[in-house]
């Protein structure tokens, strides 16, 4: 089994930066992609940034330049820093991991860009 937790969310001015973490911890050695999506009310989850275990990196068109994704294998931690955050950026952030077809999902943590 895996774990995941999310922290780190919470309410941000629009242009400030914030940082997520994902804590991993079960069965971690056959798993072959960590990475983040987000969810805003109304719509579709949809893929942040993923990092494989060669360390290949992916991110939405919609945050290119402006987050960053990064692994410490040794605490076993995925985080998201994010820059210049917008409104449209509010959403529940999921940490997530893949193995082949299987899927496992964090709670979520709340994101929300407002002044």
């Amino acid at each position: 089994q895996v774990q995941l937790v999310e922290s780190g969310g919470g309410l941000v001015q629009p242009g400030g930066p914030l940082r997520l973490s994902c804590a991993a911890s079960g069965t971690l050695a056959s798993i072959n992609v960590m990475g983040w999506y987000r969810q805003a009310p109304g719509k579709q989850r949809e893929l942040v940034a993923t990092i494989t275990n060669g360390g290949s990196i992916n991110y939405a068109d919609s945050v290119k330049g402006r987050f960053t994704i990064s692994r410490d294998n040794a605490k076993n931690t995925v985080d998201l820093q994010m820059d210049s955050l917008k409104p449209e950026d509010t959403a529940v952030y999921y940490c997530n991991a893949k193995r082949v077809w299987i899927n496992y999902w964090g709670q979520g943590t709340q994101v929300t860009v407002s002044s």
